[in-house]
């Protein structure tokens, strides 16, 4: 009798195995809802990747189409050992990362409080300043080649209109004021994406802490220290890490306006890399030169969080 029980227990009826056969089939549906975009970052986002990465180990150039063959590291051998232009572009790559992104924090933390205190139309105000950033970067390159024009560019009459120079500059084709003509369009044009950031950080500041530094003492410039800046901290490093692997990949505004000349004094590494790959058609050794940019940033990146303990509490 009790050996007939254990039997009878041990068996399970078709209807208490369906609710088992059920989960079992709802643990996957969550997957089938993510497959799509999964699909799509694979097919868009690592697919390309691991092209780049394939033909960084390639001679693959299309107006040579017979030297086609696998190189293994001699590209990268190549780059580091015999190219003249690497170490100047990479050199000039850092002026201008540094120059941009740093200039764009500075003055975009300057439009940001000013944006944020009360005046009237502070809403048309802030709709203007933030103009630039909606400007595409070919728009933008067109208007400022237009504003340097040497026989009829607004900057030149109106400098000699204020007694600063004397006759007009070629300031894009000049080796001494390319760059910096370069650099100030780009200005112009990237200052509003930290006002918008750091202007939105600044509304999420408790009225209450300046309240509280002021009963201690301090004043506009001790409550901006102590306050302002390690409430913006985090806001500060994403946006500043966010700005420099835009700077170090930007291309259009140069390639528009210099064309990375005079004499090479604006080919940044990524000006560097589209004139091998896309102008050369040596898509092989541009791809290694990706590959080293790729490595840059991405040893930037991780050593920058470190450093900067980003969402990480002060002890």
């Amino acid at each position: 009798m009790r050996l007939q029980e254990k039997l009878d227990l041990n068996v399970i009826s078709p209807e208490q195995s369906k609710p088992r056969k059920k989960f079992k089939t709802e643990k996957w549906i969550p997957y089938l809802f993510i497959l799509p975009s999964t699909l799509m970052v694979v097919a868009f986002l690592f697919y390309p990747i691991g092209t780049v990465f394939y033909y960084s180990l390639q001679n693959y150039n299309l107006a040579a189409p017979f030297y086609d063959s696998f190189a293994g590291f001699d590209n990268f051998i190549k780059i580091f050992t015999e190219d003249k232009f690497f170490f100047p572009s990479l050199l000039t790559t850092l002026k201008w990362v540094v120059s941009q992104v740093g200039l764009q924090l500075i003055f975009g933390m300057i439009a940001a409080i000013l944006l944020n205190k009360t005046f009237k139309f502070r809403g048309l105000v802030r709709a203007a300043a933030f103009i630039p950033w909606a400007i595409s970067g070919v728009l933008a390159s067109v208007m400022w080649s237009l504003m340097y024009n040497e026989h009829m560019g607004v900057i030149n009459d109106m400098l000699m209109r204020l007694g600063i120079i004397h006759e007009n500059q070629a300031w894009l084709a000049n080796n001494s004021t390319a760059f910096i003509s370069v650099v100030i369009a780009e200005l112009w044009r990237g200052i509003p994406f930290f006002a918008i950031t750091l202007l939105a950080s600044l509304q999420s500041i408790p009225e209450e802490l300046y309240e509280a530094a002021r009963v201690d003492g301090a004043g506009r410039w001790k409550s901006f220290i102590f306050v302002t800046i390690p409430q913006l901290k985090n806001t500060i490093i994403l946006t500043t890490l966010l700005r420099v692997i835009w700077e170090f990949n930007n291309v259009d505004l140069i390639f528009n306006l210099t064309g990375g000349g005079p004499a090479g004094s604006t080919t940044t590494l990524t000006m560097y890399i589209a004139k091998q790959a896309i102008h050369g058609s040596n898509f092989g050794y541009g791809s290694a030169l990706t590959v080293i940019s790729f490595g840059i940033l991405l040893t930037f990146a991780i050593v920058y969080l470190k450093i900067t303990r980003f969402e990480r509490e002060e002890g």
